[in-house]
């Protein structure tokens, strides 16, 4: 029986991806940096920590890491206060799933996105638990965010949904050993061999409904321990242990 969900941010609330794309191309661009085919998909799902890092050591940024957070998320909030991007169907299936379950949110986006999000949004009292990628040792695809999430709602993550939209976000929720539910983000949309490792994959949001996620949560899990394990290998920035599939 489902215990609790958690919701990824961007790109499941947030229509951002390409925000946080932009930002980062914009940095690059103005310090002399080499943006390189590949680096947005590697960037996503990444913490704050990994991605300035990778924008240092990778795309050629001559800042130190902290700063590069800075620029990053400065203009980023700057996009928000403008207007933001709140993807159809976000707030009702929010507060729809909150009022049958307790609710988690587990986001690559910094402790400081989240909570302005939040507040521009109206869901600052919708979510039990929040937590971000860099409050915890490894980004998605990694499944610390969303194990974390887990131990705060005091829910087994096998007892848990949770709602995805990209690759690397698929990959973390799917070695935390959750149920998935996926809307693939257009911009950026997951190839075949990720979704099939989904409980479920949604057109839209409109569709998450609180029948859709008690279908889910009723499923037996279908991975076993050496495929959760090995589930994240693929993804080029990560180093985990598991064994090859």
């Amino acid at each position: 029986m489902l215990g609790a969900v958690v919701f990824d941010l961007d790109g499941v609330i947030l229509d951002s991806e390409q925000q946080w794309d932009a930002v980062r191309r914009s940095v690059v661009a103005e310090h002399g940096g080499v943006w390189h085919d590949g680096a947005t998909s590697e960037m996503q799902g990444m913490s704050s920590p990994e991605w300035s890092g990778y924008m240092h050591d990778q795309l050629a940024v001559p800042l130190p890491a902290e700063a590069i957070v800075r620029l990053v998320v400065a203009e980023l909030l700057a996009r928000y206060e403008r207007k933001l991007p709140l993807l159809p169907g976000a707030l009702e299936a929010v507060r729809l799933a909150g009022l049958q379950w307790p609710l988690g949110l587990a986001s690559s986006s910094n402790r400081i996105v989240i909570d302005r999000v939040l507040d521009l949004s109206g869901l600052a009292g919708a979510f039990d638990v929040t937590v971000s990628s860099e409050e915890v040792a490894r980004g998605k695809p990694f499944p610390d965010v969303y194990l974390a999430a887990a131990a705060a709602l005091g829910v087994a993550p096998e007892d848990c949904a949770a709602i995805e939209d990209s690759v690397n976000g698929i990959r973390s929720a799917v070695a935390a050993r959750m149920h998935v539910a996926v809307v693939p983000n257009p911009h950026f949309p997951p190839p075949d061999d990720v979704l099939k490792r989904a409980d479920l994959v949604l057109a839209t949001l409109h569709e998450l409904t609180v029948e859709a996620l008690e279908r889910i949560g009723g499923m037996e899990g279908y991975l076993d321990e050496e495929e959760a394990e090995s589930f994240p290998a693929s993804d080029p920035h990560s180093e985990w242990a598991g064994p090859s599939s």
